[in-house]
């Protein structure tokens, strides 16, 4: 009796694979079909004669098995098989494959991956602004990467540093209470916070929770939120603040090609862009703000023909501009900024700086938390196990959904923290044995419905 292995799915003229793979074929997850093959397929599970083995021969043993060489999919993480170098299992990934030597595919091809650092320009060093009264711009949570950067920015570096603070109703206490000793700490930096209304957020947050089955619309809201302070201010670059485990995490998704972390260093695309717009009577764009235009751009007015051709779909972020869009009132200042900015090219620039190379080659979370408790009154989480997303009540209801929907097949996007602590433990951020022990006291995978869920829906309820 043959049938697809699991993790493969009939999707149409295709076959889909909801998993990240081995070797070479690691981000190969569609197969299309010929229509007999679509035809034998459809027909799973049945025994299968000569003919329909010829005709599946390149799929045999590969999508089209032997009931018994199925591969059992683990329902608990003591079920799960780990990689031999980092905490990545095949629970918390489903589909996950491993090589010869027992390495997931982000062990790998580690050497491969080295140089993708960002998918909006690095910087090494961010100059004193001449026309405003800031050098750079943070979107500042009171977790434990963006405080570190708030005090690289502003006690290393010397900047003028604009931090904006979204108030999200799950904001964690040890966050606001960080957020309250920076203001302290920090004597040249401007706090900026803001918080949408109740009935607003309730809008917002129902339609996300229908399309994602979780709230979570960060950094995403933040930028629809500041967009206009930032032009208003004249602020020349603004930083998201991701970790490079957070960054790497896109191309393991299958959501940004490795062109998309070399665009910004492409001058022939740039020169490209730049005719266009002069063309158009509109000033040239400087290194990172083509980036911006485009994040902006996504946000107020939803995916670009071009996106939409793409094979690249960033999903997380697609669902949370059709919910934003549900307050249309929210992103009409928005618009208004990127019409006057695009116009009279005083766009902030969207640029990253290496975490990495700035804490000494290696983004030890354990010695960032220390120096962060240390020089700028930071409050750690009441979980110290905890180093992903240290700012929110609900973050393991992000990972429980994301977590669920891929697990059952209802969505091809792997579970974000999956691919970071896994980036992170085989980076050495942690120790792997730190990154099992996240996993298994502090992140949401569960096939069971954790109790911070009941906060999360009880906000949208009222």
């Amino acid at each position: 009796m043959y049938c697809l292995q699991n993790r493969w799915k009939f999707e149409g003229k295709k076959l889909v694979y909801y998993g990240l793979r081995s070797g070479k074929n690691m981000l190969k997850n569609e197969i299309l079909l010929s229509r007999r093959q679509a035809d034998i397929i459809a027909s799973l599970p049945c025994e299968l004669g000569d003919e329909e083995k010829l005709a599946l021969k390149k799929l045999l043993d590969v999508c089209v098995v032997e009931k018994d060489r199925l591969r059992p999919i683990p329902q608990s993480i003591d079920e799960a098989r780990f990689c031999n170098n980092c905490c990545a299992n095949d629970f918390i990934i489903p589909g996950l494959e491993f090589d010869s030597d027992g390495l997931c595919p982000m062990c790998q091809t580690a050497d491969d991956v080295r140089d993708l650092k960002s998918v909006v320009p690095l910087v090494d060093k961010i100059p004193n602004s001449k026309k405003s009264r800031f050098d750079v711009a943070l979107f500042y949570t009171g977790g434990k990467d963006s405080t570190y950067l708030l005090h690289y920015l502003a006690n290393k570096c010397g900047l003028r540093v604009l931090a904006l603070t979204w108030e999200i109703p799950f904001m964690s206490d040890c966050a606001r209470l960080s957020i309250e000793n920076a203001k302290k700490h920090f004597k040249t930096v401007e706090f900026i916070s803001r918080r949408v209304s109740d009935s607003d957020m309730k809008k917002i947050y129902s339609k996300l929770y229908e399309i994602s089955e979780n709230t979570c619309a960060c950094p995403s809201l933040a930028y629809v939120l500041f967009y206009p302070e930032l032009v208003a201010n004249r602020v020349p670059f603004f930083i998201a603040g991701n970790e490079p485990a957070q960054i790497l995490g896109l191309y393991y998704n299958d959501m940004a090609p490795k062109f998309a972390y070399r665009f910004a260093d492409n001058k022939a695309l740039q020169l490209l862009v730049n005719v266009g717009r002069i063309i158009t009577l509109r000033p040239p764009l400087k290194r990172g703000q083509f980036h911006t235009l485009a994040t902006m751009k996504q946000l107020a007015y939803g995916d670009s023909p071009l996106v939409k051709l793409a094979k690249y779909r960033n999903e997380l972020v697609s669902n949370i501009v059709t919910a934003i869009h549900e307050v249309p009132e929210i992103v009409e200042p928005l618009k208004r900024s990127i019409r006057s900015s695009s116009h009279t090219g005083n766009i902030p620039a969207f640029v990253q700086i290496d975490l990495d190379q700035i804490s000494g080659g290696k983004y030890d979370w354990k010695a960032v938390k220390d120096e962060i408790v240390r020089e700028c009154g930071w409050v750690d989480v009441t979980d110290k196990n905890k180093g992903l997303h240290t700012s929110c009540k609900i973050e393991k209801c992000k990972e429980h959904s994301q977590f669920q929907r891929f697990y059952h097949c209802r969505s091809r996007m792997i579970p974000f923290s999956a691919l970071e602590i896994s980036i992170a433990g085989r980076n050495r951020n942690l120790t792997r044995e730190e990154a099992i022990r996240e996993i298994n006291s502090s992140l949401g995978f569960s096939l069971n419905e954790i109790p911070e869920c009941a906060i999360m829906r009880g906000y949208i309820d009222g």
